[in-house]
């Protein structure tokens, strides 16, 4: 299948399955975002790049798999989720829970099942920029995802705001 076939047939797939599917496509079109699958590390099922990018990983999905694969519509609704945040927000601990939340709110839409108690206790954190809750979702994060998926490498606030913590212990 060529890689223009596939990608209408995997944007239609993702618009189809939800309103979050529709909206994220949309929002593809609107920015013209690349779309595509490579091999990058084992821990990340998909990721974005600053380009306007976000791929699948070729280690978990194939063409035809994604077509298939709610886990995978739910990854792409998740990277956009990213692209939407800007990058000063989408390279925290605060806006990969965003993320993360978002992304496994829309799994358990489109598939109508429970997800393990981690990413349960992920979906039961609150959306805010209190220390202890980041921390705590970084953690979580690790033990889902593991070591080298650089939760550990990401600040908890956007970095804006770290910066700012970093001098006056403050998040405002």
């Amino acid at each position: 299948m060529e890689n223009s076939e596939w990608r209408e047939q995997f944007l239609e797939t993702v618009s189809s399955c939800c309103s979050e599917g529709k909206d994220a496509v949309t929002y593809i079109r609107a920015h013209k975002t690349h779309i595509g699958i490579k091999h990058v590390r084992k821990s990340v099922g998909a990721l974005w790049y600053l380009t306007k990018s976000i791929y699948l990983n070729a280690v978990y999905y194939s063409p035809e798999s994604a077509l298939k694969n709610p886990n995978a519509w739910a990854l792409l609704i998740h990277e956009v989720r990213h692209l939407e945040q800007g990058w000063l927000i989408a390279l925290s601990i605060y806006g990969e829970l965003d993320a993360w939340q978002y992304q496994f709110q829309v799994q358990k839409k489109i598939t109508g099942k429970q997800l393990v108690p981690l990413l349960e206790e992920i979906l039961s954190l609150p959306l805010n920029m209190e220390l202890e809750n980041l921390q705590h979702a970084r953690k979580l994060m690790t033990q889902f995802a593991g070591e080298s998926y650089g939760a550990n490498w990401l600040p908890l606030y956007p970095i804006h705001k770290e910066i700012r913590y970093w001098f006056t212990r403050s998040k405002n």
